[in-house]
């Protein structure tokens, strides 16, 4: 799968309302391991693929400044909608930033969004996005995501399941393969794995894992 036909899919799950990913509330690993990221207050953190995510509300409550990436226009404006604001939006190369308070959302297809749209960033929460792309597409991924935002620590949940359960998405993300996409820029720490509860879409055994990335000193 190439990223155009990629970004069709995720856009018409947010059309026909196929949004069973979507969490209700901030993501206990997010809330139990932010820490482990030493941030400084209104530190500048960056969501890839940020749907309508409650974890975005959360860090803006802990202080910190939230920058989205969302390619479906539906989810934007939904999220802002049920917090009861109405964002400011501005243009913003091929994309729009929609922001209000200390969260803004760059509606877009995140292959199209360069380092000087996103601005500095302090850290990265990727709980939607790595999952969310096939294995042909997640190097791709990864690499526009360093990118973006340079080496800079990371917070990063995955899924580790049987694909042949389920062909996803979700999709399964084994440690090799972490390493292998990460292990150039990153030192990898595995800090907590619980089981899915019931598990994947009710049918497959699986593991939530959250991983702290710790960006590689240059060498001397």
């Amino acid at each position: 799968m190439d990223t155009a036909s990629n970004a069709v899919f995720w856009q018409e799950k947010w059309e026909r309302g196929e949004t069973g990913f979507h969490e209700p509330q901030a993501n206990p690993l997010l809330t139990r391991h932010i820490a482990a990221l030493d941030l400084l207050a209104g530190a500048q953190i960056f969501v890839p693929l940020c749907g309508m995510s409650q974890d975005m509300v959360w860090l803006a409550g802990q202080g910190y400044h939230v920058t989205g990436c969302e390619l479906s226009d539906v989810a934007v404006r939904r999220f802002f909608s049920d917090l009861g604001l109405t964002p400011a939006i501005v243009q913003a190369g091929p994309l729009r930033r929609f922001f209000a308070g200390s969260i803004s959302i760059l509606e877009g297809n995140i292959f199209d969004l360069t380092p000087g749209l996103l601005g500095p960033m302090d850290a990265i929460y990727d709980r939607a996005a790595l999952i969310a792309f096939p294995e042909d597409l997640r190097r791709a991924y990864v690499a526009h995501l360093l990118s973006l935002t340079g080496p800079v620590p990371e917070l990063l949940v995955t899924l580790d399941y049987d694909q042949s359960c389920l062909k996803g998405p979700p999709f399964s993300v084994s440690e090799a393969s972490l390493r292998s996409y990460y292990g150039k820029a990153y030192t990898l720490t595995l800090l907590e794995s619980r089981a899915v509860e019931g598990g994947l879409k009710g049918r497959c055994p699986a593991s939530e894992n959250v991983w702290r990335l710790s960006p590689l000193l240059p060498s001397s």
